[in-house]
Order: C-alpha cells, then sequence, then structure tokens
C-alpha cells in the first residue's frame, strides 16, 4: 500500500506469492488423512451384516417353554410386571417376541416369568427392558443385592444379577440375566464387549433377556432358592438344541 496525499490511500499489488509446492505441506498431515480414510474404509468393511439367527432354527419363546413342567404348570391369577403402554410399544419394534407367563407348584408357590427375545442385538436399544428400567418407569424402587453362580448341567456356569424391587406391600425379588447368540453375560461392559466381538466378524447377534421374579411378604424372606431350582426346571423342560440359547453353552 502506498500514500499518496489523497484519501483513500492507493493500493498496490504486492508480488505474487509462489505456489506450496507439495514437499512443503506438513508430513502429519498425509498420515492423517490416510488414518482417515483407512478408518472410513475399516468401518465399512466390518459393519455387520449377517444375523446368526439366519443360521439356526427359528426361535419361538412360546412354543419352547411348556405351560407345565416338573412341579410348575401356569398360573392365571399372579400377573408379572411389564412395561407400561408407551414402552411397550417401544419394545416391541425392538424386539421379535416378549413373553410373560406366572408359574405355581404343588406348594402354591409362584414364579413370574418374562423374555424378551431379539433377533438384532446389535443395538443398546434393547435394554430397555432390564428390571432396572422396567421396574424403576412402574414407581418401584431398585436394589441391587449382587450377583449369583448358576450350576446348571451342560452348561459353563451362569453368572446373574439379584435384585429387590418394592413398590407400596408389594416385595419382589428378583434374578435376571441376558444372552448373546449361545453366550450367557452381564449388562453393561461384558454385553458390550461381546457385540463388538460379533461385529468385528460381521455378525450381528440374536439374544434374550430372561428374568424371573417372586413374591414375598417381607425383606426378611428373601430367598433366591425358589428362583434356582425353578430355573434348574424350565433348563430340563426345553428342547436340548435350543437350551444353549436360554442359558449359554
Amino acid at each position: 500500500m502506498v500514500s499518496t496525499g489523497f484519501w483513500p490511500p492507493v493500493l498496490t499489488r504486492s508480488p505474487a506469492m509462489p505456489p506450496l509446492k507439495l514437499k512443503q505441506i506438513p508430513r502429519i498431515l498425509f498420515v492423517a488423512a490416510a488414518v482417515m480414510v483407512a478408518g472410513a474404509a475399516a468401518s465399512m468393511a466390518l459393519k455387520p451384516t449377517r444375523m446368526t439367527a439366519d443360521d439356526r432354527p427359528p426361535l419361538r419363546v412360546e412354543a419352547l417353554l411348556p405351560s407345565s413342567f416338573g412341579d410348575w404348570q401356569t398360573d392365571q391369577h399372579t400377573a408379572v410386571v411389564t412395561p407400561d403402554p408407551t414402552l411397550s410399544a417401544k419394545l416391541d419394534a425392538l424386539y421379535s417376541e416378549t413373553f410373560n407367563r406366572t408359574y405355581v407348584n404343588s406348594k402354591g408357590q409362584r414364579i413370574m416369568l418374562s423374555i424378551a427375545y431379539g433377533r438384532n442385538q446389535n443395538s443398546q436399544s434393547t435394554a430397555a427392558h432390564r428390571p432396572e428400567f422396567c421396574y424403576v418407569a412402574q414407581g418401584f424402587n431398585i436394589k441391587h443385592e449382587g450377583f449369583s453362580t448358576l450350576n446348571l448341567p451342560g452348561h459353563q456356569p451362569l453368572k446373574v444379577a439379584r435384585l429387590l424391587a418394592d413398590l407400596d406391600n408389594r416385595i419382589e425379588p428378583i434374578t435376571y440375566w441376558v444372552t448373546l447368540d449361545d453366550k450367557a453375560i452381564m449388562p453393561g461392559v461384558e454385553r458390550k464387549l461381546t457385540q463388538l466381538q460379533y461385529g468385528l466378524r460381521g455378525l450381528i447377534a440374536d439374544g434374550m433377556l430372561v428374568r424371573v421374579s417372586s413374591l414375598v411378604n417381607s425383606r426378611q424372606q428373601l430367598d433366591y432358592s425358589l428362583h434356582d431350582q425353578f430355573l434348574a426346571d424350565m433348563e430340563a423342560a426345553i428342547p436340548g438344541g435350543f437350551k444353549s440359547r436360554f442359558f449359554g453353552s
């Protein structure tokens, strides 16, 4: 810019900037660009597309669980806690089948069974049926009572979560776990890592949430042994080729 004594000053062009040579671009930019392109290509290549359910016999929970087995038979008088209509509509969209049934034994002891099965377990949205969410949405208080291990013939030790739900005079001990394909696992980090393992193989695992609960008169009567007995009887009643889909391999 050159001043001539007039306003505005006269603008003069500076010498043209020499073109930027390719070799003058920092090497790290090339590396970063290459990593981004490679990452995009890898994410496309590794995107899961094949459902494990397509390689197995179709799973219909209601058809696989008899109305009676062992010392248990279906009871029509005790309702299972189910989600409110809004959440139920969401679950119907997420899961292939939801199953709820109450069983009673010869001693009058009742077990409420709830199963949510989905062919596509590649999303965290399918965690919506977990008791921690489902019961709280109904107004229950939920307390985590820890974990236990069930030893069932022909299966790896089955780790289950124990909860206690209460609302007014209703006190309900709960046992549950989730599966992916034929692996019984805990929700949270373990489930996410297992999803990732399947995803890296290009697979979308099916799976289910299995929940059993009972009613007690007080917290002093809290005992999960009835759940364990029911689950052992239930495992024995399921056809052999489907047992691992419920209880893990």
